[in-house]
């Protein structure tokens, strides 16, 4: 299909094919030689054609199935030579426009640079509840429904392809080691603020369109695809029905969509990755950022050192030469030690030299962190044995408020959680911990949720009320009312304590 593209005269069989994508676009769908000649100067060809040439040219995209030929028997032709230039007609296959469409969609994604949209992510939640409100009017809305979900496909496929043509470049851009620092420095600053900007509220618009992805499909999302069908207006053709395959392409469409904002699988969805890879992708940008600045701020690198250096041993003539530079570039070390003196300097005569002088002690200290050491008298140990007592014994008090916590809430069996009535603020507290653990827990095959305490020596279990009964928990600062739960508190392990849950909710709910 592509052949076109990669022989001999490719230029001219690629302006041929833009001739006749131009005339489809003012709906000419055969086109003799002079009209050809005449679109090819429309799209750009300047250069000049033999008429030999130019059918030659069709010849060979006829041969690739890229264009049909046809006789004119409608037209009158005086001379054969009129016979000749207007009696072939030449028009598009489906191979013709779909190798075109190629091309073109090749040209733009060369061109393109992807971006992050959060105006694509607030249009997609737009349409969505357009749909949901759609779908409770009645057939006269068939129309606006697929126009609907046509604009919620396009901007849905906007994003994607946006989202991985920014996340190649962005790839790209990390690998990358620009020449011009300069240019560096600004086009990953400003790819870092870009974002930074982009990150704001992204979990929020995330979970909105999520939200309306799951409130569109309560209403049915299959009954919605065939009132869009019945909106497409599709046309007759001959053989197999279009209906089935436009069907099948809206479900894929809006398996996508799922997939980016609420998966079926219960995987992560592919919003919140793109989160994961445009903060890893900005400390990275950071981290390069940072050696650069490092970098200018010092006269040299040690990896420019170290490139010298290797230079230089290149360069050396001889192995005695080697090893005179080895010893001139590692051989040296900072001589922390010249400031330091003997600990009773006059014990030393002024009049000898400091070859023969005693050496001056150098601790290991100064030679791997450039400090001396300094010895004064030792601390005083401090008497810790009043702190440590106070310590146990408000551990003590700790562990007996908590258990005459756990006391005053234990219940012999499933119990309602009014029974409670009022508590002290301690072990109104525990109970709280208790409610909402089991609240943030899913329900299990018997519908109870279960939860313990964070030492797991408490264990819950909550069921639904059967009824509206609501409960009112008094406390030194105030009340809480709620539902009136069915509660079990008792230690952990005792399994089978809970067996006969669901008969003692239901004696217990009356």
């Amino acid at each position: 299909m592509f052949r076109f593209t990669t022989v001999e005269r490719s230029d001219l069989y690629g302006a041929v094919l833009d001739a006749f994508g131009a005339a489809g676009e003012h709906l000419e769908t055969a086109l003799g030689l002079d009209a050809v000649r005449e679109r090819l100067r429309g799209v750009g060809w300047a250069a000049a054609v033999e008429d030999e040439e130019l059918h030659d040219a069709l010849r060979k995209l006829v041969q690739w199935e890229l264009l049909d030929v046809v006789h004119n028997h409608a037209e009158n032709y005086r001379t054969a030579e009129e016979y000749e230039r207007r009696n072939l007609q030449y028009s598009l296959t489906r191979r013709g426009e779909a190798a075109l469409a190629g091309v073109r969609h090749a040209l733009e994604v060369l061109a393109s640079t992807g971006a992050l949209q959060t105006a694509v992510l607030e249009a997609i939640a737009d349409r969505l509840d357009e749909l949901g409100l759609l779908s409770g009017e009645p057939a006269a809305a068939d129309r606006r429904i697929f126009s609907t979900l046509r604009e919620l496909e396009g901007h849905l496929e906007a994003l994607v392809e946006n989202t991985k043509a920014f996340n190649g470049e962005l790839q790209r851009l990390l690998r990358a080691e620009g020449a011009d620092l300069e240019v560096f420095h600004e086009v990953k600053a400003a790819t870092v603020a870009y974002l930074q900007e982009f990150l704001v509220n992204l979990d929020r618009r995330g979970q909105m369109v999520a939200a309306a992805v799951a409130r569109v499909e309560e209403q049915g999302i299959a009954l919605l695809r065939e009132r869009a069908l019945r909106g497409a207006e599709l046309p007759p053709v001959a053989g197999e029905d279009p209906a089935a395959g436009w069907l099948e392409s809206r479900r894929a469409r809006w398996a996508g969509l799922r997939a980016w904002f609420l998966p079926d699988d219960g995987s992560r969805p592919r919003i919140e990755q793109l989160h994961d890879i445009a903060r890893r992708a900005i400390v990275s940008l950071l981290q390069v950022l940072e050696r650069i600045n490092e970098s200018r701020r010092r006269s040299s690198s040690a990896v420019q050192d170290f490139r010298e250096l290797a230079r230089w041993f290149e360069a050396a003539p001889a192995e005695e030469d080697l090893h005179r530079l080895w010893s001139a570039a590692f051989g040296l070390g900072p001589a922390r030690h010249a400031h330091l003196a003997h600990p009773d300097p006059e014990l030393i005569p002024s009049s000898r030299s400091w070859s023969e002088a005693p050496p001056v002690e150098v601790s290991a200290l100064l030679r791997t962190s450039g400090r001396t050491e300094r010895f004064t008298r030792t601390a005083r140990v401090r008497d810790v044995t009043a702190v440590r007592a106070e310590r146990a014994e408000r551990a003590r008090a700790q562990r007996a408020e908590l258990a005459r916590a756990w006391r005053t809430l234990e219940t012999d069996g499933p119990v309602r959680l009014s029974s409670f009535g009022a508590l002290d603020l301690a072990v109104f507290d525990r109970l709280l911990d208790l409610l909402g653990r089991a609240l943030s827990a899913r329900p299990d095959t018997d519908g109870l949720r279960r939860a313990t305490t964070g030492d797991g020596r408490v264990e819950i279990a909550l069921a639904a009320p059967a009824d509206d009964r609501t409960a009112l928990l008094r406390t030194a600062k105030g009340s809480l009312t709620g539902p009136d739960y069915v509660v079990h508190i008792a230690a952990a392990g005792g399994a089978d304590a809970f067996g006969d849950f669901p008969a003692a909710q239901r004696e217990a709910a009356g």
